[in-house]
């Protein structure tokens, strides 16, 4: 086959990709290129040869003179050759099986492909592939992201953030609990992909999954099939038609679908805190980056805008790994291409995975922003309302008034904090002008401890960093929960 520059390749992760992502993306090829899909088949091809020596019950007359193992090291098959052979068999699998034949020692040949279908080998190949770079590439990657965002939710677990609901300032949280969402969301996700990966199946069954062909062979088909998978580390379906029963793939695609939306949501919520107006974060920059091709001073949250971009590129496969679930009786061709895609996605997902690494690596925190935002601004001189200062705290009010015994504390503390909207008051201020109100709130906050005396109260409502509830003790257990 000629060789050609990557900048004549179509897809944007065999030139853009390959190389910004190169590490990853050459430790993806050896189970995700087209070489790596031909040697799989090949090593499937072996492995059953091997199950025919081990199983010891060929015809009778037929005893090959290599009585131990056959290794895929001694084996060279170039995919060109396979390539060149499908041309006159239109058949990939019947290809690779003439080929492979002409590179095994003569009295070996005959076992090649002997009691086998072609999806024997496919789907087998294909569950060894996937269990594979799941396993060496995909689950390293997702550990390493999980890793470093346990690294930072620990590390900024005590660092007070406001709360956002619905857009709006909701209750302080801290920087550490937010990043916690992600620990605990991604970490079950990682570790029901380990598990579903370790689940992948493969076959030795035959045109229906009966066994037809390898009852004409041996006297115990199972074993021989046991024997088969055994050689590749997988275990057989439960019942197979002519393929594998499908879900075993689908639940591990579905689950790794499900990683990368939260992957997604976090650089979401990543982008959003790096807005101009709210400023609380901001990604890594290089010395010599730039942000605009016109705009000198921007720096853009353009590597949680690829990730996302990612997501928004391959999510919607998963419509096809539904469709690739269906096939009519014992097989049909369906799937034969649309399975072949499988492939790019494990690849997108895992620059996705490597980029928001890197965002989480340099990802800085902007402590005197977060401390404006959370206390919130009285409307400036002249000019629009930033928000009440100390209004977050408008909640403790409410439940410590309740709490005192006042039934209508909700619509009391809401009155107090449109008087201090329209008077251009701290909340603290406007709390002090009810001061009965203030009262029964400074009585109970001296009962729970959370003051000494009377006059700490308003103190307290002037720093809504201190009610941040048990969000660094939650994003402390999680973060290190999950990295142990």
């Amino acid at each position: 086959m000629v060789d050609r520059s990557i900048f004549l390749n179509i897809s944007p992760l065999d030139h853009r990709y390959s190389l910004s992502e190169k590490p990853v993306f050459d430790a993806l090829l050896p189970w995700l290129s087209e070489e790596a899909s031909i040697n799989a088949c090949v090593k499937c091809e072996i492995a059953l040869v091997n199950a025919h020596l081990q199983n010891k019950a060929i015809g009778a007359g037929f005893k090959p003179a290599l009585q131990d193992r056959l290794s895929f090291n001694d084996i060279q098959i170039n995919p060109a050759e396979i390539y060149a052979e499908e041309e006159k068999t239109k058949h990939n699998i019947r290809a690779l099986v003439n080929v492979l034949k002409q590179k095994v020692p003569a009295d070996i040949a005959p076992l090649v492909h002997l009691g086998a279908t072609s999806v024997d080998i496919l789907d087998t190949s294909l569950a060894y592939r996937m269990k594979g770079v799941t396993r060496e590439v995909l689950l390293p990657l997702l550990r390493h992201l999980e890793n470093e965002l346990c690294d930072f939710a620990e590390r900024e677990a005590d660092t007070p953030q406001v709360g956002r609901t619905h857009g709006q300032h909701a209750v302080p949280i801290t920087v550490g609990f937010a990043i916690a969402e992600y620990v605990s969301r991604l970490g079950k996700s990682i570790i029901e992909i380990e598990k579903l990966s370790n689940n992948l199946k493969g076959k030795l069954a035959g045109a229906t999954g009966s066994y037809n062909a390898t009852s004409m062979i041996v006297k115990d088909p199972e074993e021989l099939e046991r024997l088969y998978l055994a050689e590749l580390g997988l275990e057989a379906s439960e019942h197979s038609t002519q393929l594998v029963e499908p879900e075993y793939l689908l639940r591990l695609l579905l689950e790794c679908n499900l990683a990368f939306g939260i992957i997604a949501n976090l650089a979401d919520d990543l982008r959003h805190l790096q807005r101009s107006e709210i400023g609380e974060l901001r990604e890594g920059f290089a010395a010599e980056q730039v942000g605009s091709s016109t705009m000198p001073q921007k720096r853009n949250p353009w590597n949680s805008e690829h990730v996302k971009s990612l997501w928004k590129a391959f999510m919607p496969r998963v419509i096809t790994f539904y469709m690739d679930q269906i096939s009519e009786h014992q097989r049909d061709l369906s799937n034969s291409a649309s399975q072949r895609f499988v492939a790019e996605y494990i690849t997108g997902f895992c620059f996705a995975i490597n980029r928001m690494t890197g965002v989480i690596e340099g990802l800085g925190v902007d402590r005197e922003r977060l401390m404006v935002n959370l206390r919130g601004s009285r409307k400036e001189e002249g000019g629009s309302r930033k928000g009440m200062q100390g209004g977050v705290l408008a909640e403790p009010a409410y439940i410590l008034l309740a709490e005192s015994g006042v039934s209508d504390a909700h619509e009391v503390i809401r009155k107090i904090t449109l008087k201090a909207e329209k008077e251009n008051l701290a909340f603290a201020e406007a709390l002090a002008t009810n001061t009965d109100a203030l009262q029964r709130i400074t009585t109970q906050m001296k009962k729970l401890g959370i003051i000494k005396e009377e006059k700490e109260a308003l103190e307290w409502f002037h720093h809504p960093e201190r009610y941040c509830g048990l969000a660094a003790k939650k994003a402390t257990e999680l973060a290190r929960k999950y990295k142990n």
